[in-house]
């Protein structure tokens, strides 16, 4: 029996990084690259969340710009629960930690993760109906290994028009208001 490939949940939507210095990369994001505005989410927990099958309370903030067709995620973890935002999992020097894919189906690309020999990673609940995984999709023998952490979402309704949101906001942006915190 054949199992669906990682690349056939769908397109990368997202490329997400865990900068030391999350200021600063914002500062980078908006006024090296031109990329903005960023809207930031803070204290962030997944209900229901796993990280390697253990019950995890992990608080992070989120930062997300469009960057054309592809979304840019800044992540900072708030607390020292153990998460993949700090330890084997945190690449060093702010490189790229994931890239995200959006599924209609979780069950099914988790079955298509484990199927590929991944390991899921992170689990959790996002919104009254949405749902994550962050599976290391490397070899076995190279884990742990950050460069392959690939993020699938399955949004809750109403995500599309939040994505959208982001999107418009960076058609034409002017550089004012770089950052904006949302509630």
């Amino acid at each position: 029996m054949s199992h669906p490939s990682i690349s056939a949940i769908g397109k990368p939507m997202q490329i997400a990084f865990v900068p030391p210095d999350f200021d600063a990369a914002l500062k980078h994001w908006t006024q090296t690259m031109g990329v903005g505005p960023f809207f930031v989410m803070e204290n962030i927990v997944l209900e229901d969340g796993r990280f390697m099958g253990a019950p995890s309370d992990c608080r992070f903030t989120i930062a997300l710009a469009q960057w054309g067709d592809v979304q840019i995620e800044l992540i900072r973890q708030d607390n020292d629960a153990p998460s993949i935002y700090r330890g084997d999992y945190l690449p060093t020097g702010g490189a790229m930690h994931h890239v995200c894919l959006l599924t209609d189906d979780i069950a099914g690309a988790r079955a298509a993760v484990e199927a590929g020999g991944g390991l899921v990673l992170v689990e959790g609940k996002v919104g009254a109906d949405g749902a994550v995984i962050y599976a290391d999709c490397g070899p076995a023998s190279t884990r742990p290994n950050a460069g392959a952490i690939v993020e699938i979402l399955q949004p809750a309704s109403g995500s599309e028009g939040f994505f959208a949101m982001i999107a418009e906001a960076a058609k034409g942006w002017d550089g004012t208001e770089p950052v904006r915190v949302l509630g």
